[in-house]
């Protein structure tokens, strides 16, 4: 049975699953719902973590050290039971351990901790990876966080994303899940994306590097999102065309190479721990309205 934990302020409600450490609400003082409810017509998901890769690889299958290993889109950490290890009024901190089951799949010991915590009108979520094995350990790792699209109140009006170094980062696509190796022009102009579902019919946009630590989603003379990130170089948004959400994913990985091959050390952006290490990943999104 999957748990929920609440944490709140007096701006802020937040609610986490125990299957995915999953953010399940992010709730203003006045109400106002802000994340995708996961709504299984479009899509179930609401903010999973992405662990231990970012994205797909070829046939679902990883080769580690040249052995092949089985091992669906975004990993399996956002499938998994985590456990509260800690918790007060205003933050959670969740963790999830290797298991026979895991390492089946991901032959390595780990330590994967996950902190929601609420200060004033923003949310910050830290990803703690931790190697508890003997072997240098190879991973990616990212968050999906999905937000209305409109957002509360907003309805009608145009909605944009607006990079706070603005800057014009290159785009790349997906090739049948995997990265393409071509790079093409940005859509960015200035460091601002005026967003609309035909962005969305070639599926995720993803900007491996240039789009800074922090940017904003809001609406055209309305309320807005402000994120900053910490250590996720790469950033894809994401929406199933016409669905009623933006997915604002920050990461430090991505998918594997179309023209490349299934080795994990060899996919854009992995990092690798040396045993007793550790490394912190972060996010945080401010309501401004």
């Amino acid at each position: 049975m999957t748990d929920t934990i609440r944490i709140a302020n007096d701006s802020l409600t937040v609610e986490v699953a125990s299957l995915g450490a999953e953010m399940q609400s992010l709730k203003s003082a006045d109400g106002r719902d802000w994340l995708w409810k996961g709504e299984a017509t479009w899509w179930s998901g609401r903010s999973p973590i992405l662990f231990p890769i970012v994205g797909k690889a070829p046939d679902d299958t990883l080769l580690i050290a040249g052995k092949p290993y089985p091992m669906k889109q975004h990993g399996f950490a956002r499938r998994s039971e985590f456990v509260v290890v800690n918790s007060g009024e205003d933050f959670c901190r969740h963790q999830l351990t290797a298991t026979n089951e895991t390492r089946a799949v991901y032959p390595f010991d780990f330590l994967l901790e996950l902190e929601h915590r609420v200060a004033a009108k923003t949310l910050s979520v830290t990803a703690t990876v931790r190697n508890t094995g003997a072997s240098a350990m190879p991973f990616g790792l990212g968050f999906h966080p999905a937000f209305l699209w409109p957002l509360p109140g907003a309805a009608g009006k145009a909605h944009a994303v607006a990079l706070d170094n603005s800057a014009e980062p290159d785009l790349i696509r997906l090739e049948n899940g995997l990265v393409s190796p071509d790079r093409r022009p940005s859509p960015f102009k200035q460091g601002k994306l005026v967003l609309d579902a035909s962005l969305f019919e070639a599926d995720a946009m993803i900007f491996p590097e240039g789009a800074g630590a922090g940017l904003s989603y809001g609406a055209d003379g309305g309320p807005a999102l402000r994120f900053r990130f910490d250590n996720l170089p790469n950033l894809a948004l994401w929406q199933k065309p016409g669905a009623p959400f933006i997915c604002i994913e920050p990461w430090h990985g991505m998918a594997a190479h179309a023209d490349g091959t299934a080795e994990l050390v060899e996919r854009p952006y992995t990092v690798a721990l040396a045993p007793g290490e550790e490394m912190r990943f972060g996010f945080s999104v401010e309501i401004v309205d």
